[in-house]
């Protein structure tokens, strides 16, 4: 399989690298790493499965060019912006190149399903990037390619994969959640492309149910 990580210097997308280039169960995944400054990654720059390309999201022909010759997707970045240049050059890419399969990070609180008063906290904090979020989201689901949006809690970096997935049409669960077991999603969906395929998936811990605030 041949994947392309975008925004590939972050937290969760290194975790991810690390993670296929070191467990014989992905030994057969290529990376392009695609990213704004490949110098970041040079530790990785001699590894035979690593392809690392400067790529910004907001330009087509460079996202497009990053696409080529992918199996599958993974963005690690939240469209934030506010004509979802992001998310539409992806998807236009995919089309032209024939990936065929997106995972996208996204934010809780999507559909209004995180409840109590953390739900009520979450929109109120998450409220300038939710528009742009919610349309990500919607693009996906009408783009005709088989897509997994990653709904993510309220991140901490404890050393442990432990989390609760919920469907679009469930309540989240959970408050917060690490970034290794964000990664573990990612690799699940890697190693089985039907997996929470056509969804967009809450995911986090549910020792942190019925927390007001993030557990970090």
């Amino acid at each position: 399989m041949n994947l392309l990580i975008l925004a590939a210097n972050g937290q969760i997308a290194r975790i991810v690298e690390r993670r296929i280039l070191t467990e014989p169960a992905f030994k057969d995944v290529n990376l392009t790493l695609g990213l704004r400054n490949v110098s970041r990654l040079n530790t990785l720059s001699n590894n035979p499965r690593v392809r690392l390309i400067e790529v910004n999201l907001d330009d087509t022909d460079e996202v497009k060019s990053a696409m080529a010759n992918q199996d599958m997707v993974f963005s690690a970045v939240v469209d934030h912006d506010k004509t979802n240049r992001p998310t539409k050059n992806i998807i236009a890419a995919a089309k032209e190149t024939g990936t065929k399969r997106i995972i996208s990070t996204s934010l809780l609180g999507l559909y209004n399903e995180v409840p109590g008063e953390f739900g009520q906290w979450n929109q109120q904090m998450v409220a300038s990037g939710l528009p742009a979020a919610i349309n990500a989201d919607k693009l996906l689901s009408e783009s005709g390619i088989t897509y997994t949006t990653l709904r993510l809690p309220w991140l901490n970096d404890r050393d442990e994969v432990n989390y609760h997935i919920t469907t679009r049409h469930e309540p989240y669960v959970g408050v917060s959640g690490s970034r290794q077991s964000i990664a573990d999603v990612v690799l699940k969906i890697v190693a089985d492309p039907t997996f929470a395929a056509n969804d967009s998936i809450g995911i986090a811990d549910s020792a942190t149910r019925g927390e007001d605030r993030p557990v970090y």
